[in-house]
């Protein structure tokens, strides 16, 4: 496959899983209130996804302790910034810098005009000038992909998912709720559709998150035009992840280069559940368009 081919393909496995989202969101929504509920449940989501456009920047940054920097304050990595947005014809993000040791980053903003990037304190020393421009330049390319507002939109209707489900499952076990024909509800039907309905979201969300880092390591090589420093920074980064989880709330590990709490090298079937691509595959991509060889499925 192409590195054109696998942008299409890519592109539109978002796109779908994009729709399967909403769909769960608004079935649940007709579960609980028949066809008015699946109304509700569109409206909610419309609500949500206008929260999560204005506010999830804000909301990443200050979870996250992050503090804004000066190009006095931060001079090599205000450089470094500068240089691959213009490379990438982007805005000037905002800059900011975690208090943490662990090697990493997250780049949050509702559109190109209103971002930021955020890198740990481990990873300015840690990381040679090449690595930095890498794991920058991946940052840069979710934001020149949006993918911060998609991830935003999927995290905010995951967490309406979920609540909603636990709304179920106390009505199922407790008794109440009533079906189309006005009849009462099987208590265990319900608590398996809730159950069936929360694991779906969330398989469906981090399917969503895999997919946007690897179109976002292929558009961040291009942009600082060194794919192997990028590679070399992810399996640095990766290994000091596992030797020192960041403090973080796993809602928003997805936001980060590598998932900052370790542990995330799951495979086979339970690598539904991982939060990246594996680091390794990851890299192959990467080396693959550093040598002109084919993208892997």
């Amino acid at each position: 496959m192409t590195a054109e081919e696998y942008q299409e393909v890519n592109a539109l496995k978002t796109g779908l899983l994009m729709v399967v989202l909403f769909a769960l969101f608004m079935g649940l929504g007709r579960l609980i209130g028949g066809p008015s509920g699946l109304l509700v449940g569109f409206a909610l989501a419309l609500v949500m996804n206008f929260v999560a456009y204005w506010f999830s920047d804000k909301m990443a940054l200050a979870v996250s302790g992050a503090q804004q920097v000066s190009e006095s304050e931060a001079p090599g990595l205000y450089r470094v910034v500068a240089d691959l947005a213009r490379r990438a014809s982007l805005p000037m993000p905002r800059v900011y810098v975690i208090p943490s040791m662990q090697p990493n980053a997250f780049a949050t903003g509702r559109n190109p005009s209103n971002a930021a990037v955020a890198v740990t304190e481990g990873l300015l020393r840690m990381m040679s000038v090449d690595e930095l421009e890498g794991v920058v330049a991946h940052e840069l390319a979710h934001i020149r992909n949006r993918d911060i507002l998609i991830s935003s939109i999927a995290a905010t209707i995951v967490g309406a998912i979920s609540l909603v489900t636990q709304m179920l499952q106390f009505r199922a076990l407790f008794g109440g709720g009533r079906d189309d024909d006005g009849e009462s509800a099987n208590p265990l039907a319900a608590l398996l559709t809730a159950v069936v309905f929360g694991i779906a979201a969330t398989l469906v969300q981090l399917a969503i998150s895999r997919a946007r880092e690897y179109e976002a390591d292929r558009v961040g090589a291009q942009i600082s035009g060194n794919p192997l420093a990028l590679a070399s920074a992810l399996r640095r980064i990766e290994g000091a992840a596992e030797r020192m989880p960041m403090a973080v709330s796993p809602a928003a590990s997805h936001m980060y280069i590598i998932n900052p709490l370790g542990g995330d090298s799951l495979r086979s079937l339970a690598a539904l559940f991982r939060t990246h691509p594996l680091t390794e595959e990851r890299v192959a991509r990467l080396e693959a368009m550093a040598y002109g060889g084919a993208v892997r499925r």
